[in-house]
């Protein structure tokens, strides 16, 4: 076998319980019990996203929790509306838990909240505090994803493409348009905190470099975990560097909060947030680490050839063609990148006069 494995041959050491199963638009698959499993298409290059149903027992009412809620569109509602008549059993929504802030978690909780809240019973949703308040600043304006900060981040690290920094520039209401609002208040989870959810206490694991305060649930009675994009069994997690926060070093922190994750037995079924759900957690975890560890490696040894930009560094990262979306993902991961070394003494940076950082 080669040195670097294909993407085949790594979910290959993977184990996908189900198969092939997918679930039909507008019901589940129960895949533990009181656990059901949602899939919500999204019109984007990765095109779906898992949402789950957990049966729960809430200041003594029967009914669900809802994790993740996918992006606000009419679409989405629909699938939703599909799936209170299949899967509910004919018992309501109590509360509405998010990983994290990024559109397609948290886009339709404010709906959601309000479409089961009642006089009797307020739907609250359940999230980090880091990533509820970012997603009310989110709504308001742009957050890395657009904006006129956004292309002046981009243009600082390589992107000079006029017509590409003029669309960036253009994106200022990306994140309100797939997300609309936020409830006005919510519920903290905080790590380690043990969440009784039915029968089964869930223990929330923070997890940093992909969002803000990410956070997973962890049942030990079931071996389960809801990993959202912590883990993923395919693809890796995008981590990048954003305008707002432009000298951080998030694969630091994704790396380091993956090991929070290695206690948990090596058979537990991971939920991921995209794609099927997998056993081999340990498995998974040591491919992302050697992932990027090999990414890290060609990174150092491209700018030891010559000082490098963030843009510069993506082809040797990137081996596909990139349209503009995705081109804006991977120059954040290619300044992750660029930073892990940096920050580690590994390499140095200069702007030059043109004002374009390089690493060397």
């Amino acid at each position: 076998m080669s040195p670097h494995p294909t993407r085949d041959e790594l979910e290959a050491r993977l184990h996908y319980p189900l198969g092939q199963a997918l679930p039909e638009p507008g019901h589940a698959i129960e895949v533990a019990p009181g656990i059901k499993w949602i899939r919500m298409v999204l019109p984007f290059a990765l095109d779906h996203i898992n949402l789950w149903l957990l049966r729960d027992r809430l200041d003594g009412r029967e009914g669900w929790t809802v994790v993740d809620t996918c992006i606000a569109r009419d679409e989405s509602r629909a699938q939703w509306e599909a799936v209170f008549a299949h899967e509910l059993e004919g018992l309501p929504v109590l509360r509405v838990i998010v990983t994290h802030m990024h559109p397609d978690h948290i886009g339709l909780a404010h709906w959601l909240c309000q479409r089961w809240s009642t006089p009797d019973h307020t739907c609250h949703l359940w999230i980090s505090a880091t990533d509820y308040y970012l997603a009310r600043i989110g709504i308001q304006g742009p957050t890395g994803f657009g904006g006129e900060s956004a292309a002046a981040f981009f243009r600082a690290h390589g992107l000079t493409d006029a017509r590409s920094l003029e669309q960036i520039g253009a994106r200022s209401s990306y994140y309100p348009s797939l997300v609309p609002s936020v409830p006005p208040g919510f519920r903290r989870l905080l790590d380690g905190m043990a969440l009784v959810i039915g029968d089964r206490t869930w223990r929330c694991i923070a997890g940093y470099g992909h969002a803000p305060e990410h956070m997973a649930l962890a049942c030990d009675e079931l071996r389960v975990l809801i990993s959202g994009d912590m883990v993923l069994p395919r693809i890796s997690t995008n981590v990048s560097v954003y305008d707002s926060e432009p000298e951080s070093d998030p694969l630091h922190l994704f790396l380091t909060s993956l090991e929070r994750y290695l206690p948990l037995p090596p058979e537990t079924l991971v939920l991921p947030s995209h794609g099927r759900p997998f056993t081999a957690l340990h498995e998974r975890i040591r491919q992302l680490q050697v992932h990027h560890a090999q990414h890290l490696e060609e990174t150092l040894a491209a700018c030891r050839e010559r000082p490098l930009s963030a843009f510069e560094l993506i082809p040797v990262l990137f081996k596909r063609p990139l349209d503009l979306h995705q081109t804006t993902f991977a120059m954040g991961e290619s300044v992750a990148h660029l930073h892990r070394l940096w920050f580690d003494g590994r390499l140095r940076r200069e702007r030059g006069a043109d004002g374009v950082w390089r690493f060397g």
